[in-house]
């Protein structure tokens, strides 16, 4: 059959011979996306990537001999292209290995769909669709170029920087499409002391986030939770928005968390709790946008700086996707823009002058 070049070409990566041919029915359902080719393990996912150069690869994670994480980071290295993780709901053991593979460049991890017939299956199989759509844009490099990049100096923007208000009642962060590797680079840089509470929303699939904080919370000394309903929020914690809900925060620094489901503001969890910090916090809180497709954020980020709020976004260069950020600074909302080692540096010198 006769194929458009303009169609995206997907390379399916899975040790299951069931799971390959499910994602090969999937994927041929929909006219955009072409299948490129098929591995049934991470060597010779290795090798085709090299070879037949797809614009997306959907990538297991859980395989005998070179895993998900491997062939990513060799992958990577060589070629890159932009990789979905492709798991069941979090397991234990492949907790690790997921997110390090994000680190190692992976752009987003997705859910398994289950079998037709399951009530969630529709869903799941139109998220992971989109998914390989908006991902086979993303353009990635390579990971050795990644860590050649050199930090500018915090120096300058500090120079620049207005004195900080007299307190700092909370960070507020918001991120989507690479944004675990960049907020295990910030929360991991900050200081064991870390005072002020940070509130941070993470676009990521259902299923993974508890996954997502363990990982966390393995290179920080700071503590991880998933917040409740009428929980106080407490100075020297992090705490991550549920999947799914909604994020306010009382005058009386209580969580109000409700489900997201046919609210307005269920496509923009992340502006919906910057907004909450403005009228709750005004100047005295920081707010922080990074990577991210699409532009939740950046309006409630503008009603933070509205307020006297110190705002910070992350810079075009290290992001994975720079449509967040970049809105952002479109509708004048950053205070400063800088690189993620920059916005760990920052809080922490913040914080400092706010003790002294």
């Amino acid at each position: 059959m006769h194929r458009n070049v303009d169609m995206i070409r997907v390379l399916i990566v899975d040790d299951s011979f069931t799971t390959r041919e499910y994602l090969k029915h999937i994927i041929d359902t929909d006219p955009e996306l072409q299948i490129a080719g098929e591995a049934k393990n991470g060597e010779e996912a290795v090798t085709l990537a090299t070879t037949i150069k797809p614009d997306v690869i959907i990538m297991d994670i859980q395989m005998p001999g070179v895993n998900g994480y491997e062939a990513t980071r060799a992958i990577m290295e060589k070629c890159p292209r932009p990789i979905i993780i492709h798991s069941t709901l979090m397991a234990p053991d492949q907790t690790e290995n997921i997110f390090k593979a994000m680190k190692a460049g992976a752009v987003a991890v997705s859910q398994k769909p289950p079998g037709i017939g399951h009530p969630e299956s529709k869903d799941l199989v139109d998220k992971l669709l989109r998914t390989v759509k908006l991902m086979s844009e993303v353009k990635v490099v390579r990971l050795l170029q990644q860590k050649q990049r050199k930090t500018k100096s915090l120096s300058d923007s500090l120079k620049t920087s207005r004195e900080p208000a007299s307190s700092i009642g909370i960070v507020a962060i918001g991120a989507s499409t690479g944004g675990p590797p960049v907020l295990q680079t910030i929360l991991s840089g900050l200081n064991k002391n870390f005072s002020p509470p940070i509130v941070i929303v993470q676009h990521i699939a259902t299923g993974f986030l508890e996954g997502m904080v363990e990982w966390l919370a393995k290179t920080t000394p700071l503590t991880l939770k998933i917040p409740k309903t009428g929980e106080p929020v407490l100075n020297g914690h992090v705490y991550f928005a549920p999947e799914e809900f909604l994020t306010d925060i009382t005058p009386t620094r209580i969580f109000r968390l409700y489900p997201s489901r046919g609210h307005e503001n269920a496509r923009r969890p992340i502006s919906h709790l910057f907004s909450s910090v403005a009228k709750t916090f005004k100047k005295n809180a920081m707010g922080v946008l990074l990577t991210g497709m699409g532009a939740d954020g950046a309006i409630g980020l503008w009603k933070m700086k509205e307020q006297g709020a110190m705002t910070l976004v992350q810079d075009r260069e290290s992001s994975v996707v720079f449509g967040m950020p970049g809105e952002a600074i479109r509708i004048n909302a950053e205070t400063f823009v800088l690189q993620p080692e920059e916005i760990a540096g920052f809080l922490n010198t913040t914080e400092r002058k706010i003790r002294s």
